[in-house]
Formats: structure tokens, C-alpha cells, sequence
């Protein structure tokens, strides 16, 4: 297939904004692809590279666009731009920076403008196109006339949308039973979403026809990990799914101590201090270090496990099994003192004494979960809900400003933008300076220069990337973005060094915020 079939598809993508729409565009692309296609195209369509990073940042992409060579007549192939960006990604030693400029201009060279900005974008991680992993499961879907939700389901265990688009393609409902839970195999995590108080997300949560209780449970503040043992085996992973089992020893002799012999299991790892309290979150990742000497941080700061979930066990997959299923086998296999403290719970006050008692011990607050739900790995819906003290939001830095007085010469006022769910890209909410520590301030500087991609008098523009921790009193309308709607009283509570831009919370997050706290609509955008 040429590229310019698959550039088209994506900008009528991005300029769509009817789901159907887009999945229609992109499941009748998908199925002129070869097999050998299937791969690159949805990694292109989804913003990825089969490679991953092939050394080209973005001076090294405005290098190669820099020179003005290009064509009118498209006749790229996929498959050709596949191989240089392996080529590139092969380049090593003296001279291989200015080698790969060089390669990346001669492959602009031969492509069209539009080509151009597609394939720039896409080599520095920055192509936004409305072709999200959601709606494109969907597309895959249709495509190979299967089930969505099954093929949701294969991509959710699986981690990899393009595995699973190349399996349903070529093998169709066959390919797909290949992709169940397996032990060593990392999952999406299951999400939580924000809720604005104790009361809301009880009522939310009970169903008076069903189950008439909900789970509570401490929120801590520390590191989502996902560890499986198979035997005497054990992987520890992020909630990003990286291996960093060798940097916490104390998690695998704590999964070995158990009576199991093959589970998967969910939970939090945090350092504590010797009265039980939790160190600040930054103090235990820490532990996550590139290079460590992991016995002496061991000793200066051990970390503690305290599991929440069960997906996997002895041969079984749990993660179709309501909650409250999951909660009594873990009971079964886990000591209370390896698990987050909970409680099933329908009354409101109790409740709500539950959840002031995790804050005044320190934590981050709590979660109210839904005990008939399923873990829908990779979600974000409703059955798990996060209670906290004030309001966060996890949002992504997309710009900042040039502070004044003792901040001139650092990056200070934050513009702040929530992942749009429904188009692609962020919606601004505002600005703020307020929180920012002398430690912090020089910190961001030098992250957010690292991923600069355009400069004004006043202000950096930036690729996407740093997720920040937000607090915030209430949402207000406002004339002044576009999605009609900013945050009041916004300040830095942390940066998310631990998550990805595409696990930010969405604007329809901040929409029922401002809803449920005005009664009104949102404003239109």
C-alpha cells in the first residue's frame, strides 16, 4: 500500500468528529492491507512505530525537514518507510546522528508535503489524529468481522494492538483465542476514575436490585505493580508494563512466601517509615531508579507490598469474576498484612469515617469499587472510582512560560491540557505556577527543554509528554478555551514520572466534574 493511502485516511480521521465515521475510514483501509502491512499500518495509524524510538528527536527531524526536496507524485509504500526507519534505528557509532539526518531527509525528499508532516510527526511521537486504541480495536473489528468486544477483550490482555490487528486479520476468531491471560505476560492495569465525594460514588456504586454494598479501600501513594509467579519465578511490572523485578527483591521473596503456584496479582508497592506511615511518592520511586545499587537502597529504603487484586490463579483466569469473587480468593492466598486494608461497606457514614482515617494516616485517600464488576483491563469506566480530599486531575503539560523575578531563567506557568477522548490531542484548562518547589522548578526546566518543539517571546510549546498531578477547587465555565471550561485555584501536586501521556484523565472527566458540581451542562465547544 502507498503511504499516501494511509496519510489520507488519517487526516479525514482527525477531521471527523463521528465515531462511526472514523471506524468505517479506518477498518476499510485496514482491509486493503497485506498481511506483512498489517503491523506498520496500525502502528502508524495509532502514532507508533514497530521500532519504538529510532534516535531521532526533534532537532534531528527539523534537520531533515530543513531541506526542501519533496514531491508532488506519491509513491512511497509503507513498506519502504518501515525498513529505512529500521535502518536509521541500526546506525550506531561516529557519525551515525548526522547519518540518520541524512537518511530521514532522503526519505522526505521523497515524499509529498503532506507525507512530510505526517511522517515528521510521527518519528518524535507527536501525530495526534483522532485514531485512538479504542476506535481503532473497533476499525480492526469491523475489518475482520469480529466481535468488538472480544477483540477489546485480546487487545486488553495482550497490551498490543497491533499483535492483535495482525492476528485478526489474518486468522480471524482463531487468531484472537491465542491472546488469553498467560502468566509472565503483562496486562493493562484497570483504571479508576474520579468522583467528587464519598456520598456520590456510594450511591453511584450500590445497586439496590444487586449487590447493596461497596468495596472501600486505602488509596496509597505509591507505585501500581502488576507481579506474576509461575514456581519459583517472578516479574514485578510498572504500571507502564516494564520489568523492574530485579530492583525490588523484597516483592519477589514476599510472591515466593506464598501458597500459590501460579498467580497473577494487583496491587501497590510503597516505602513506609518505621511508625507505619508512607513516605511522599517521589521518595519511593526512588527505588525505580535507572542505576541502582540495589541492596544498598534496599537497606535505606525497603519497600512494602500490599496487594488489591487477583487475575490469575493456579491455572485460572480471575479477571472475568466479579470483584467480590477475586477479593475472597485473594483472602485465601494473601495475608491480611500483604493486603490493602478494605472493607465492603453500604453505609454512608461508616464509609466516609473509612475514608477520613486513610487521609489522617497519611495516604492519598481512598477507592469505592463496584463488587460485581469484572476487571476490565486497560479501562477507565465507572466500577472503580477515586475518593480523595480535594479535587485532582492528572493532566499533561503542553506549554510553559518564562518565570519572572527569582524564577527568570526557568520554565514556571504550566498550560495544562486534558486528553481529548473524543478527537485526539488536549483541551487547555488553564495555567498555573502555583506549588512548584526550587527543586521542582529546575527539574521541569530541563524536562521541558528536553522535549521543545517550538519557541515564542513568552513561552515554550512542547511535545505532549509530562503528566502532572493537578489540585484544584472547582471547575468554572470559561470563554477563554476553546473547551469552554478551566480549572480555579490549579497547583502542582507532583509530576507522574509513572505514567503515559494516554493515561491522563480525559475532558469528559472535567465536563461531569463541572457538572455535577453546578447541576448545569457544560458549555458547548
Amino acid at each position: 500500500m502507498l503511504l499516501n493511502d494511509l496519510v489520507s485516511t488519517s487526516l479525514h480521521v482527525a477531521a471527523t468528529r463521528s465515531r462511526l465515521t472514523k471506524i468505517d475510514a479506518l477498518a476499510s483501509l485496514l482491509a486493503r492491507l497485506s498481511d506483512d502491512e498489517v503491523e506498520v499500518g496500525v502502528g502508524f495509524l495509532t502514532g507508533g512505530m514497530r521500532q519504538g524510538k529510532i534516535g531521532i528527536g526533534v532537532k534531528a527531524a527539523r534537520a531533515a525537514l530543513a531541506e526542501d526536496a519533496e514531491t508532488e507524485v506519491a509513491s512511497l509504500t509503507l513498506m519502504e518507510v518501515d525498513q529505512t526507519f529500521s535502518e536509521i534505528q541500526g546506525l550506531t557509532g561516529p557519525g551515525s546522528g548526522r547519518a540518520r539526518i541524512e537518511q530521514l531527509s532522503s526519505l522526505f525528499s521523497r515524499a509529498t508535503a503532506e507525507e512530510r508532516r505526517f511522517l515528521s510527526q510521527l518519528v518524535v511521537g507527536e501525530l495526534r489524529q483522532g485514531a485512538l486504541e479504542g476506535v481503532m480495536a473497533e476499525a480492526v473489528a469491523t475489518a475482520a468481522s469480529l466481535d468488538g468486544a472480544a477483540v477489546r477483550r485480546a487487545a486488553m490482555v495482550a497490551g498490543d494492538l497491533r499483535a492483535i490487528a495482525v492476528a485478526a486479520l489474518r486468522e480471524g476468531e482463531a487468531g484472537l483465542a491465542a491472546f488469553e491471560i498467560t502468566v509472565l505476560r503483562p496486562l493493562q492495569p484497570m483504571l479508576a476514575s474520579p468522583a467528587d465525594d464519598v456520598a456520590s460514588a456510594m450511591a453511584e456504586l450500590i445497586d439496590d436490585d444487586g449487590d447493596a454494598a461497596a468495596l472501600v479501600e486505602w488509596k496509597l501513594d505509591g507505585a501500581r505493580v502488576q507481579v506474576h509467579r509461575t514456581g519459583d519465578v517472578v516479574r514485578v511490572y510498572t504500571r507502564r508494563l516494564h520489568d523492574v523485578t530485579a530492583a525490588v527483591p523484597e516483592l519477589v521473596e514476599a510472591t515466593l512466601a506464598l501458597d500459590v503456584e501460579t498467580a497473577i496479582l494487583d496491587g501497590e508497592t510503597i516505602a513506609l517509615r518505621d511508625d507505619g506511615s508512607p513516605h511522599p511518592f517521589q521518595t519511593t520511586m526512588r527505588r525505580f531508579g535507572r542505576r541502582l545499587d540495589v541492596e544498598a537502597m534496599r537497606r535505606e529504603l525497603p519497600l512494602s507490598i500490599f496487594f488489591f487484586d487477583l487475575l490469575f490463579l493456579d491455572g485460572a483466569a480471575m479477571i472475568d469474576r466479579p470483584l467480590s469473587e477475586r477479593l475472597d480468593a485473594l483472602a485465601e492466598c494473601v495475608p491480611e498484612r500483604l493486603r490493602v486494608p478494605s472493607r465492603r461497606l453500604s453505609d454512608l457514614a461508616e464509609a466516609e469515617r473509612f475514608v477520613a482515617d486513610a487521609i489522617q494516616r497519611g495516604h492519598e485517600g481512598a477507592m469505592a469499587k463496584n463488587l460485581t464488576a469484572p476487571y476490565a483491563a486497560g479501562s477507565r469506566g465507572r466500577a472503580w472510582l477515586k475518593l480523595k480530599p480535594v479535587h485532582t486531575l492528572d493532566l499533561v503539560v503542553l506549554a510553559a512560560e518564562w518565570g519572572s523575578g527569582r524564577r527568570r531563567g526557568t520554565l514556571s506557568n504550566l498550560h495544562l491540557g486534558a486528553r481529548d477522548a473524543e478527537r485526539g490531542g488536549f483541551v487547555m484548562l488553564g495555567k498555573t505556577f502555583k506549588g512548584l518547589t526550587d527543586a521542582l522548578l529546575t527539574w521541569q526546566t530541563r524536562e521541558l527543554l528536553a522535549r521543545e518543539v517550538e519557541r515564542t517571546r513568552r513561552a515554550v510549546v512542547v511535545r505532549p509528554e509530562l503528566v502532572v498531578e493537578i489540585a484544584f477547587n472547582d471547575v468554572q465555565a470559561s470563554t477563554r478555551y476553546a473547551g469552554g471550561l478551566a480549572l480555579r485555584f490549579a497547583r502542582v501536586k507532583r509530576y507522574r514520572t509513572d505514567k503515559t501521556a494516554d493515561e491522563a484523565d480525559s475532558f469528559d472527566a472535567v465536563r461531569q466534574i463541572y457538572s455535577s458540581a453546578t447541576g448545569l451542562e457544560p458549555p458547548p465547544r
